[in-house]
């Protein structure tokens, strides 16, 4: 080997991820059974008996919303995901906007899990072993398992996420299957779907918390360049996680319904917000499934933090190769192939807002998880909404042979629906909260505040570093899964430490993924913070 290929630095893992690794990451960042333990009694309390034709609703949204975005994933390689498409459809300003709208959603949707991580501990060790822990210790004891898991390769976190969420969906499999062999409280029935029980005043509130619980689904784009043959495997890993969390959430809702009885689930939400599931399982399965759900709802928490962390960590990747954030931050590790240097830097912001948090007596779960994670979920919503515009405009901008229902049909429903969903999460945002009508202005002013000021940091970038904003967003020249043999050699590549690298651990190509008929995405929301509403015999829940 010549001297230069041996000293060239390291870049990612390329030819690592499959679809089932990619879908791991952004199903994981979803915590389904947080979402449903703690979030979905709370839909049933405000929704009635047909709460699960809400996450069914939320599903099918942001299922329009992915054929536009895994179209545009074709045609836009950049590892800047978001902002990198907003950047091409509708300008570099709001594209730098959203990249700063990007970094404080998901670093938010992230940091103020901990939150949640120590107090959910903390419950699970008193209802499991009568020990009262500190949540302190515990969150931060979380940060540095979750520096682990990102420091280390991303195939390790594929692995780790992949067990986490198996055991997290087989206990709530276990739960749906008990209720189901038993026949439920009285029988099983559809009433749930029923018009006239889903068009109730409470939908309204109950799309509001599903749409909050699909968050990170659209994370799939972020690791396209650590994929194998992305044109395929990340409209793959989009379509299962979007399908996977509407049809799964829908249908672990009904199965507790059913498990009470369509007469007296809601009075039972309402008398035990945290502990419904709890109940539901113990009933029809036994106590000892309900340790056992106590445990995954910990490592639930667990493996949302890690998909979030390595999300963030390849957000701030791409924005040093942009020239924006400081150059180190896009060091490569040479063995795990992992940007390092972006993981410890997300670490010691996480301890900073943490210790923060702790030291002014925050309580870690109604301010440090609700007030850090609203914002964060809103402006990943504003995102979505921006990225269905971009597709609009990009593909009447640019010569392409995609049908106009990719192009222009489906991301202009997609931006229609989001705007409501948006209007609909703002207008309920106490219901997540229940802070002050003042704290809950400014949480909802975070995402309107941070765009206008990357737009201020935009202009301001065109003027003092000219450079920077001309190449921002702009296409790597070559892609190792999509152009010819032999180009990626032809011209030096962009960012040496990204260039494609041979590994002995690639694997072959992924099967090929059916596309949507040519022809036709924490974080959950957060349960209101009534500490009773928090599961204290159960867990803590999200």
């Amino acid at each position: 080997m010549s001297s230069s290929t041996s000293d060239k630095p390291p870049g990612l893992r390329t030819g690592t991820l499959g679809t089932a690794d990619i879908s791991f990451f952004v199903v994981s960042a979803a915590a389904p059974l947080t979402v449903m333990a703690g979030v979905a009694p709370i839909a049933l309390v405000l929704g009635g008996i047909g709460a699960p034709a809400g996450y069914l609703l939320a599903g099918i949204t942001l299922a329009v919303f992915a054929v536009g975005f895994t179209t545009m994933s074709r045609h836009v390689r950049s590892g800047g995901a978001f902002y990198a498409y907003i950047a091409q459809g509708l300008g570099k300003p709001l594209g730098i906007a959203a990249a700063l709208v990007a970094m404080v959603g998901y670093n938010g949707m992230e940091i103020g899990v901990y939150g949640l991580l120590g107090s959910a501990t903390s419950d699970t060790a008193g209802a499991l072993g009568g020990t009262d822990l500190p949540w302190l210790p515990i969150a931060l004891a979380g940060l540095l398992v979750i520096w682990y898991g990102g420091y280390r390769s991303i195939d390790f976190g594929a692995k780790v996420l992949g067990v986490l969420l198996v055991a997290e969906t087989g206990i709530l499999v276990l739960l749906a299957g008990g209720v189901l062999l038993e026949g439920g409280a009285n029988g099983l029935s559809l009433a749930s779907f029923a018009p006239g029980n889903v068009l109730v005043p409470g939908t309204a509130a109950v799309l509001a918390f599903a749409f909050s619980a699909f968050t990170g689904f659209e994370s799939t784009v972020i690791y396209r360049r650590e994929a194998r043959d992305p044109a395929r495997t990340i409209p793959c890993a989009t379509y299962i996680a979007v399908g996977f969390l509407g049809l799964f959430y829908a249908f672990v809702v009904w199965t507790v319904i059913q498990a009470f009885g369509e007469d007296k689930v809601v009075a039972a939400a309402a008398g035990d917000t945290g502990g419904l599931f709890f109940a539901a399982i113990t009933t029809y399965v036994g106590p000892w499934a309900a340790d056992l759900m106590h445990v995954f709802i910990v490592t639930s928490i667990l493996a949302s933090l890690l998909a979030f962390h390595n999300a963030i960590n390849r957000y701030a990747l791409a924005l040093s190769e942009e020239g924006v954030l400081p150059a180190a931050l896009g060091r490569i590790h040479p063995r795990h192939r992992s940007p390092y240097v972006a993981g410890l830097a997300q670490t010691v912001l996480g301890a900073v807002v943490v210790l923060g948090f702790a030291a002014a007596g925050a309580d870690p779960y109604t301010q440090l998880l609700l007030w850090v994670n609203t914002p964060g979920m809103l402006g990943l919503m504003a995102l979505m909404l921006l990225a269905a515009l971009a597709v609009v405009r990009y593909f009447r901008r640019v010569p392409h042979q995609e049908g106009a229902l990719r192009t222009l049909v489906a991301p202009g429903a997609a931006a229609v629906l989001l705007a409501v969903a948006i209007w609909l999460v703002a207008s309920k945002v106490a219901l997540f909260t229940g802070a002050s009508p003042t704290v809950n202005t400014v949480l909802v002013a975070v995402v309107p505040a941070v765009l206008v000021l990357g737009l201020l940091l935009a202009y301001r970038l065109r003027r003092t570093r000219p450079e920077v904003y001309a190449r921002f967003a702009e296409e790597p020249p070559t892609d190792p899964h999509t152009d010819p043999p032999g180009a990626a050699h032809s011209r030096p590549h962009p960012h040496p430490h990204l260039a494609p690298q041979s590994d002995p651990h690639a694997e072959g190509a992924d099967p090929s993924c059916p596309q949507p008929p040519t022809s036709s995405s924490s974080t959950p929301a957060s349960v209101p913070p009534s500490r009773a509403a928090t599961p204290r015999s159960p867990s803590a829940t999200d």
